[in-house]
């Protein structure tokens, strides 16, 4: 057997394999040998048909079988021994495939179109420079979150008639073709714009009140979640829409008392209302610096994206897309989709670049104790692991192996890009900059890549 290399630039090239009829017939002769031994044919003994039968029946079937598995194993290994960092799968030449006579010859030739990625270098030092924007928890931010909390844990009531502290539900339907219908609409009045809010004061269940709907809210946020879309879409949103009330409630907020701690953060968390602010204020920090690292992740990711040099065998890449996708894969969808497909294709080769120079690994202990995390959270915390005891070992080993170990391939994935990721930040320059939270959303639509 002959494998060789013909690269036809820096990131494509084309493997070819020259197959001999020394090279399978002893497995081919073996397996021939094993039909006869298997095969129930009408006319002779279970065990005793004659080779020659055999070849006459089954022989090519049995011949493509034996050349495929060992050009896939080959190919697999000649990639591996030779380090070829090659991007998606070899390309079979399937025009020369289909010229092989199966009936007649015995030498066989086959031809792989591969994609490799070249070779590059990156920068991880503190010459990087990346801006975050930790949000700063404001006493505003802090009073809202509390009386949003007090109407949570509040007593409910259905009055008849609507007032400007309500909630209004019901079918909301646009006036005109092309809007968004929602028939489980709900608007919190005290959130609607004061010209506006007078139209929803007064009014009773069965009755219908129209309005703009971007002049109803002040915020792109309160729209998408009455029209049940994305805020991207929701700013977009015009026209006139109807609201057929079919139910009305008002909640008298809970007393901000030791009632209320319990029931926000469990029995005897939190001892006075001092303490209560202090709980909440770090539960919103705990929640604002995940969407600041999250950020924070995506401007690191967009500086290695604009300042690596990466050269992509693009050709390749939009041939084997149109290959593998099954006739869903069209020039249209390249020209729409290709550039956010080859941005996540050079992130993921920085990432394990700096993986592999870092020798950032995970290991199966690391992947267990992830998921004993991520089944805790969802049954209760410490507690629940008190109860489960020694049983705890054999939940987690059965949910990893779920639907053939996605779990565990999910969360070993997660881990091994956290570490990634903790490693850049470590050697890179994070320059902060605190933000109220309302400009941190600013910065974030702002953001354009």
């Amino acid at each position: 057997m002959e494998i060789t290399l013909d690269k036809k630039n820096s990131t494509e090239g084309l493997i070819k394999i020259k197959i001999e009829q020394a090279d399978y017939q002893p497995k081919y002769e073996e397996k021939i040998r094993d039909y006869s031994r298997k095969a129930n044919i009408k006319g002779f003994r279970a065990g005793k048909v004659p080779s020659g039968v055999i070849k006459k029946m089954f022989g090519k079937s049995i011949l493509v079988e034996e050349i495929n598995h060992m050009l896939s194993h080959k190919l697999t290994d000649y990639i591996k021994d030779n380090n070829l960092r090659i991007i998606g799968e070899p390309l079979p030449n399937r025009e020369k495939a289909d010229t092989i006579n199966w009936d007649s010859q015995t030498n066989f030739e086959f031809e792989y179109h591969i994609g490799i990625a070249e070779d590059f270098k990156y920068d991880l030092s503190s010459k990087v420079k990346v801006k975050s924007y930790p949000i700063e928890v404001d006493e505003k931010v802090i009073d809202e979150t509390i009386s949003d909390l007090t109407k949570r844990f509040g007593k409910a009531d259905y009055p008849e008639v609507s007032e400007a502290t309500d909630n209004l539900f019901g079918q909301l339907a646009p006036a005109e073709e092309g809007g968004f219908k929602n028939e489980t609409a709900v608007i919190d009045i005290t959130k609607v714009t004061k010209k506006e809010q007078s139209k929803l004061v007064g009014l009773k269940k069965g009755e219908e009140v129209s309005f703009e709907i971007s002049k109803i809210f002040d915020k792109d946020s309160d729209v998408a979640t009455l029209l049940d879309v994305s805020e991207d879409v929701a700013k977009k949103a015009k026209g006139k829409y109807t609201l057929k009330i079919e139910n009305i409630s008002r909640v008298e907020p809970a007393a901000i008392n030791q009632e209320l701690f319990d029931r926000v953060f469990g029995k005897d968390s939190v001892a006075d209302e001092a303490a209560f602010r202090a709980k909440v204020k770090e539960t919103i920090s705990q929640n604002y610096k995940r969407e600041t690292d999250y950020f924070l992740d995506h401007n690191i990711e967009d500086h290695y994206i604009k300042n690596t040099k990466v050269n992509l065998p693009e050709g390749f890449l939009k041939n084997w897309l149109k290959a593998t996708g099954e006739g869903k894969v069209t020039d249209e969808v390249l020209a729409n989709e290709f550039d956010a497909y080859t941005r996540t294709l050079k992130w993921d080769l920085i990432k394990n670049k700096i993986a592999e120079d870092a020798k950032i690994s995970v290991e199966t202990d690391e992947v267990k104790a992830r998921a004993k995390e991520v089944i805790l959270s969802q049954f209760g915390g410490a507690a629940f692991a008190e109860q489960l005891g020694d049983r705890l070992d054999a939940i987690t080993d059965n949910y990893l192996s779920h639907e053939n170990g996605q779990n565990f391939m999910r969360l070993y994935n997660q881990l091994r890009n956290d570490k990634i990721m903790n490693h850049i930040r470590q050697n890179i320059t994070i320059d902060d900059k605190v933000v109220s939270v309302d400009e941190f959303k600013k910065i974030v639509q702002e953001h354009t890549h």
